[in-house]
């Protein structure tokens, strides 16, 4: 099982940036994909982005699109969300999880919290 753990969320107001970052324990790490989730309060865990491992590939909600964008650093085994024009709707706690292999489940972070304020 891998160990994520995710920094970089805070308070900011409509309209600013945040960057999350995701880093992996271990000396090397690889997977199938990294994805970003989030959980607002009393909503459901929802799907943010992904990036395949194997060739940065990237997905995202069509909430986020155009606003959010996911990099990775290999040197770092670290994983990336940069959002920027940000709303109060994106207000959630955020998760990073690991897909190591297709079919597989994830490893999950312990999650980062980001508070949009209008």
């Amino acid at each position: 099982q891998v160990q994520l753990g995710e920094s970089g969320g805070g308070l900011v107001q409509a309209g600013g940036s945040l960057r999350l970052s995701c880093a992996a324990s271990g000396r090397t790490f690889s997977a199938y994909a990294m994805y970003w989730f989030r959980q607002a309060p009393g909503k459901e865990r929802e799907f943010v982005g992904r990036i395949y491992w194997r060739d940065d590939t990237t997905h995202y909600a069509d909430s986020v699109k155009g606003r959010f964008t996911i990099s990775r650093d290999n040197a770092k085994n670290t994983v990336y969300l940069q959002m920027n024009s940000l709303k109060t709707e994106d207000t959630a706690v955020y998760y990073c999880a690991a897909l190591k292999t297709l079919g597989g489940s994830f490893d999950w972070g312990q999650g980062t919290q980001v508070t949009v304020t209008s």
